[in-house]
């Protein structure tokens, strides 16, 4: 049953992850070359072909884009969503760290909404013991904002993000003495 409150339907953050400006350059490249392939046939077949597969792959860009919604009661990212009572540590991360994420310290079982055009990750620990997800890993372009409403915390300011900036601090420091 659904709760249909107006508290559990207040939305906290909402965000679609939109393609960016550099992203359409493909769609538009591969319409060309569907045409280019089938210009030597006719002229204007070549033209009509690239014009329907750009259309094509354009609508197909824009009916694909993600939304990432918290309210007080859910997360939805993607196609999924979990209630809140299932969320457990919750972290973002940009540049390095946020690569990281997305790579080294990547868990194969993690349901992922990600996004290469985005530098930014939020990782939300799943705490529900009947599901084998770990967590989700989430691009998006405001990870502060996000953590924040998932009362979660950037990593720099966490203990383990602190002990690795110290870290390459150290390690920058011994490099300059050279």
């Amino acid at each position: 049953m659904s709760n249909t409150s107006p508290e559990a339907s207040r939305v906290l953050y909402t965000e679609k992850l939109w393609p960016s400006a550099s992203t359409w350059i493909w769609p538009i490249i591969i319409a060309i070359t569907a045409g280019v392939a089938v210009a030597p046939i006719n002229v204007i077949l070549g033209w009509s072909v690239g014009a329907a597969f750009l259309i094509a792959l354009v609508v197909i860009f824009l009916v694909r884009v993600p939304a990432i919604e918290v309210t007080e009661s859910t997360v939805s990212a993607g196609r999924a969503s979990i209630e809140r009572e299932f969320i457990g540590e919750v972290t973002g991360y940009r540049g390095n760290d946020a690569f990281k994420q997305r790579g080294q310290k990547l868990h194969g079982l993690a349901y992922m909404v990600l996004r290469g055009w985005l530098d930014g990750v939020v990782k939300m620990e799943v705490t529900d013991e009947r599901d084998t997800t770990p967590y989700w890993l989430i691009s998006t372009r405001r990870p502060e904002e996000l953590a924040a409403a998932l009362s979660g915390v950037m990593y720099e300011f966490t203990e383990e993000g602190k002990l690795e900036a110290e870290k390459l601090e150290k390690a920058h420091g011994v490099n300059e003495d050279q």
